[in-house]
């Protein structure tokens, strides 16, 4: 019975445990997007007087803002590409840990920038003006060209997927439209020899017809006697009965004077 108590008495504890931990990081998570709202929400604010300044503003106010404001928009949209492509191309890092570096530069400036818009001497801030754009010149150029390189290198390598892409399916296609075409099956009787004997003039025909005449012949030749053989030898054989080929003239007959 103790032992049930002590195990429930565990348990008790465990979930009670449970439920704070994840009670604290729900209310972390919720104070960080309460953090990251007021952030955007502030920094939108500033873009926007920023903005108003830049136009509504002349001289070294407006010129102020309009510094603060360049360098803001290239220094963020900087950022976002490469934290989003690092995700996928992990040779970014490099280029994100560079960004980094240039972002403390950038933060400076932005601080020397806001105070120099609190300050009340006009003049010494006009001279100090061209030493500040020329800063904002280098810090905004190093963030384009890494923001434009890593967009370089995604399109190269969006491109260079599509290539691929293209060769395996127009292969594909090429495979599917490749078939082979039977040849008819020759007519029956054409292209193929006849059954022999069925052959008009074939050689059995042929030898059958000279069999069939030797056989008459041999049948002629028994069937005449001693007295045929007398007779022929008594008178001479009339040329119109003889046998005629169709090589041999004909005989012409006798004429009397």
């Amino acid at each position: 019975m103790e032992a049930v108590i002590l195990i429930l008495g565990l348990l008790f504890f465990a979930f009670v445990a449970l439920g704070v931990y994840a009670g604290v990081k729900a209310v972390g998570a919720a104070k960080r997007g309460v953090d990251r709202t007021i952030t955007q929400a502030r920094r939108t604010v500033e873009d926007t007087t920023l903005r108003a300044k830049s136009y509504g503003q002349p001289g070294v106010a407006g010129e102020l803002a309009q510094l603060r404001l360049a360098l803001r928009t290239s220094m963020r949209a900087t950022q976002e590409a490469l934290q989003t492509g690092v995700v996928e191309d992990a040779s970014l890092s490099e280029s994100l840990g560079l960004f980094q570096r240039l972002s403390v530069h950038g933060r400076e400036l932005d601080d020397d920038l806001k105070r120099l818009e609190r300050e009340p001497d006009r003049a010494t801030v006009a001279s100090l003006l061209p030493g500040l754009k020329q800063r904002t010149e280098r810090i905004t150029h190093s963030a384009d060209s890494l923001r434009w390189a890593a967009r370089d290198r995604a399109r190269r390598f969006i491109e260079d997927d599509l290539n691929a892409l293209n060769a395996q399916i127009d292969v594909e296609a090429g495979a599917l439209r490749h078939w082979t075409v039977e040849p008819d099956e020759p007519v029956r009787g054409q292209g193929q020899p006849q059954a022999e004997g069925h052959e008009p003039g074939s050689r059995q025909g042929q030898g059958q017809e000279q069999e069939q005449e030797q056989a008459q012949g041999s049948r002629r030749g028994q069937g005449a006697g001693p007295a045929d053989d007398a007779a022929q030898a008594i008178t001479a054989p009339d040329p119109r009965r003889q046998t005629a080929y169709p090589w041999q003239k004909a005989a012409r007959p006798e004429t009397t004077s």
